[in-house]
């Protein structure tokens, strides 16, 4: 349904069970990991797979957290929703040795600190692991920089350059870890501060 879709190769295998993807905003994490996640379960429905070529073991079941919201029937802020996910990942990976699981901006519902310290450990005990197979994005780059030594977790990256004083993305995957930050530039593009300065002159 894309008109010019832009193909991309992943692999997760016994070596390196965690795919640890970094990219600024808009750079395409999240669609690439919601193609991932559509060709798997496709895969395994014995449906056409949107991709040039796949290979796929038979998984036991497919996890994704991708744009999870609080629950305000039951209480949970957004935060308690994804650890709440994470519990339930854990639990399944006990009871199952193929598993995929996609975690999309991990931990995103907290603060800096407690978003890079649980990610951390997190990743860690993932990549520790002899089952299931894990697709993880993340803002909080410094995370992806204190895994980088670790040997079971493939780090791929979505670039963005900027053109003009504006960003331009090619969404095509990379190996390695980018630093790419564009939050800054989308608040001032968008007149953020102008606004806010303007209406402390009208005060």
């Amino acid at each position: 349904m894309v008109s010019r879709p832009v193909a991309n190769y992943v692999i997760l295998d016994a070596e390196r069970r965690v795919n640890f993807i970094t990219g600024a905003n808009m750079s395409g994490k999240s669609t690439l990991m919601k193609a991932v996640g559509i060709a798997v379960y496709l895969a395994h429905l014995g449906f056409p797979v949107p991709a040039s070529h796949m290979d796929t073991c038979v998984l036991d079941g497919l996890i994704t957290t991708i744009n999870l919201a609080d629950n305000v029937n039951d209480g949970y802020s957004h935060f308690y929703s994804e650890v709440k996910r994470v519990k339930l990942v854990a639990q399944q990976i006990n009871q199952s040795d193929r598993l995929m699981v996609i975690f999309d901006e991990l931990f995103r519902g907290t603060n800096v600190k407690d978003a890079y310290d649980g990610s951390l450990r997190i990743i860690q005990a993932l990549s520790g692991l002899d089952k299931g197979f894990f697709m993880i994005s993340t803002h909080i780059v410094e995370v992806a920089h204190a895994l980088s030594a670790n040997g079971k977790i493939s780090f791929g990256y979505l670039p963005t350059r900027m053109e003009e004083d504006k960003p331009v993305f090619d969404y095509q995957l990379r190996k390695g870890i980018t630093d790419d930050r564009i939050g800054l530039w989308i608040l001032q593009n968008e007149g953020v501060f102008e606004l806010l300065a303007a209406k402390k002159l009208e005060s």
